[in-house]
């Protein structure tokens, strides 16, 4: 009869070590928690970028517009005070000429924003006193309406500016904490090849590390 061979396997291979599979598994569990946190980080990251490119470009069209419209308005009162000078000019000089029905005349064409500067210079008695001021369109009673309104106008387009040029600060901020959380899933995926444990544990303290940076810059960034 033939005899039986009985093959043993060693040891090592057939009853595997408890403390290594225990070690093994911590290992793994790591490597998976830093993929999922970095994961997370990643399209946290992408949202905020995205919405802060969404407000740069409004802030920008905002700012666009306002400076167009201060544009207009800074068009229009010189022409408004063109309108007054000549208005002005032709008045003083059919006064000076001693036409008072014309001069009367174009003083009923002054427009409403002049007269009270106007007033304010003939009360000065500009004819006699030298210190009068040589001009009513310098008195401080002569406001432009649509000059205030070009002021404002540019004054809210500088600020859309700036908001819009720290949006797209913001949104590129965002866009490099996400380059922090893809070297975290790069050196957390290939920790899984590696069988040293030194070189592992020190890829994944590595990738620990960076996603500890990752997440304190973005809890230090401003959110929508």
């Amino acid at each position: 009869m033939p005899e039986h061979v009985h093959v043993h396997a060693p040891h090592e291979f057939s009853e595997p070590s408890e403390a290594v599979t225990r070690r093994d598994r911590t290992l793994e569990i790591i490597a998976a928690l830093l993929l999922s946190l970095a994961t997370v980080g990643i399209a946290w990251s992408g949202y905020q970028a995205a919405r802060w490119s969404g407000v740069q470009a409004r802030r920008y069209t905002q700012a666009s517009a306002a400076r167009s419209l201060a544009n207009r308005a800074s068009t229009l009162a010189a022409q408004e005070r063109t309108q007054d000078l000549l208005n002005f000019n032709r008045w003083l000089e059919v006064t000076t000429e001693g036409n008072t029905q014309l001069a009367a005349l174009y003083e009923r064409r002054f427009r409403d924003e002049f007269r009270p500067a106007f007033s304010a210079w003939q009360a000065s008695d500009p004819l006699n006193n030298p210190q009068a001021i040589p001009s009513p369109l310098l008195e401080k009673q002569y406001v432009l309406a649509d000059a205030v309104n070009a002021d404002k106008l540019e004054h809210v387009g500088d600020v859309r500016f700036e908001q819009g040029k720290q949006a797209n600060e913001n949104a590129d901020d965002y866009v490099f904490v996400t380059v922090f959380f893809a070297v975290v899933l790069f050196f957390a995926g290939i920790s899984l090849r590696f069988t040293w444990y030194p070189i592992r544990i020190g890829i994944l303290a590595m990738a620990a590390a960076l996603l500890l940076y990752g997440a304190i810059r973005i809890g230090s960034l401003p959110r929508l």
